[in-house]
């Protein structure tokens, strides 16, 4: 049974003590395969670092994070173009947009989404969208600039029953994480009536670890315990959940082990 963690910072600071022992964790549970969002230029090095260390295992991605979206995001845009040049990565992101800490830059973050689809389109990658408190204002985005052929995933999907089929009917995945084990996130019954083909697993660790581990630093390991809690709300072996959600990101971030 091989599993698939879709999101993970685990070049951050929080695994500075133990990065390698916590990848050889999941690798152990099953989580074979390990997706690496970028967040500004400051990341690239520490992600670029892992993925060298763990080849096979991880897979970096390369993007502009909408709340490192500032002053300088011309520049920190210019940063992603140059390394896509010059390095293979699996998909643009993570990019998106964040209405929930900060408003001040949201037309930067407009700018910065657009421009990052055109490199999606450019290299033919997907994109890893980001979309805290902008379902709407993403969907008016995506209005603009969806054509056949853009593909992608909503990381940390958290909406509602008819958010997640505009998403579906799109073309696009949804990466369901820790909150799916939260007693009141409202996952559950959006999970009930999406097929398992629509479905991502992800972690977004070192944030929002699931159940029983809330609260405390989120690692690549529970996946598991995400697959488990996916496969008992929808009547299915954990097996299934594995094979599916597996094959979903294989083909989505066109890796071929």
């Amino acid at each position: 049974m091989i599993l698939t963690d879709t999101h993970a910072h685990l070049y951050l600071e929080q695994f500075d003590h133990d990065r390698h022992n916590m990848v050889g964790r999941a690798i152990e549970r099953g989580v074979k395969y390990l997706f690496l969002p970028n967040i500004d230029r400051d990341s690239i090095k520490p992600m670029m670092d892992l993925a060298e260390a763990f080849p096979g295992h991880c897979f970096p991605m390369m993007g502009l994070h909408p709340t490192s979206v500032r002053e300088d995001y011309l520049q920190q845009l210019e940063t992603v173009s140059l390394w896509l040049k010059q390095e293979k990565f699996c998909a643009i992101g993570e990019m998106g947009i964040d209405l929930y800490w900060d408003k001040t830059y949201f037309p930067q973050q407009q700018e910065s989404f657009r421009y990052q689809v055109k490199l999606a389109k450019e290299y033919q990658l997907p994109i890893v969208i980001h979309s805290r408190n902008s379902f709407d204002e993403i969907f008016r985005l995506m209005d603009e600039v969806w054509e056949p052929g853009l593909k992608g995933v909503f990381h940390c999907f958290t909406g509602n029953i008819q958010q997640a089929d505009h998403i579906v009917n799109l073309g696009f995945k949804l990466g369901i994480g820790g909150v799916l084990t939260y007693k009141n996130s409202g996952l559950k019954e959006v999970m009930q009536n999406i097929s398992l083909d629509h479905i991502l697993l992800e972690t977004d660790a070192p944030f929002l670890a699931p159940v029983p581990y809330r609260g405390s630093r989120n690692e690549s390991a529970y996946i598991y315990d995400i697959a488990q809690n996916l496969a008992e709300i929808k009547g299915i072996d954990l097996a299934e959940v594995a094979e599916v959600t597996t094959g979903n990101a294989m083909e989505l971030f066109n890796v071929n082990i």
